[in-house]
């Protein structure tokens, strides 16, 4: 059960992370406005067009032994990200973060920013009126980016095979397990992996849709 135990670990700990930084970057950029707005955007969105062995080649110069970061990591903390499940993490990350940040942009530029400026006027502080009203009007978009970032994140396996590598029992996450698998012959094994990843992402889908659905039909009756 490795993979699975592992893949598990991964996405939820980079869907925590993109969870928190997804929507505080969301929430700074949708509503200011400045030069290069438009590219900082493009760029934030960008792992989603690319191919993740692209993303993964670029993970690797900076966070390899010598690359920009990982040099820094190696000389000043004796640490290495790449080849360990760390870098799985990172991988997933990446990949799932502009799923998050465009869901959280579009629930904040979804409700009249005139709320928020009313709770100022009132002598609410940022911290309380991001938390009290920012969080609850955007909440339905900000779920549906939490739970397609997992989704994306447990399926990750591009990126992931570029940086993290195929290390039975430390970094063989479902997807890499199941064509590893394949690659071996294994092909029940590999049926075994394909169906529970496969649930889990049909789960979470699933889910969301109901509750969505429920959402939109409990919305008129609060009205």
């Amino acid at each position: 059960m490795s993979p699975l135990l592992l893949s598990l670990k991964t996405s939820i700990i980079a869907t925590f992370i993109v969870m928190i930084f997804g929507t505080l970057t969301a929430r700074l950029i949708t509503r200011r406005q400045f030069k290069g707005k438009i590219l900082l955007e493009s760029l934030i969105l960008l792992p989603m067009v690319l191919p993740p062995t692209v993303v993964g080649f670029g993970l690797l110069y900076l966070f390899g032994k010598n690359g920009l970061i990982g040099q820094v990591l190696m000389e000043l903390f004796d640490v290495q990200i790449i080849f360990t499940w760390y870098a799985a993490v990172l991988a997933a990350t990446v990949v799932a973060f502009p799923l998050m940040y465009q869901s959280a942009s579009a629930s904040f530029r979804r409700y009249d920013a005139n709320l928020e400026n009313a709770a100022y006027t009132l002598g609410a502080g940022r911290f309380k009126v991001f938390w009290t009203i920012s969080i609850p009007l955007a909440w339905p978009g900000l779920l549906s980016g939490i739970v397609l970032s997992f989704a994306r994140a447990l399926g990750e396996f591009g990126a992931t095979l570029m940086i993290a590598g195929y290390i039975p029992g430390k970094t063989d996450t479902l997807p890499l397990a199941i064509y590893f698998s394949v690659e071996a012959g294994n092909t029940e094994q590999a049926l075994v992996w394909v169906i529970i990843i496969a649930s889990f992402g049909f789960i979470a889908i699933y889910w969301l849709n109901l509750w969505n659905r429920k959402n939109a039909m409990d919305f008129p009756k609060n009205r």
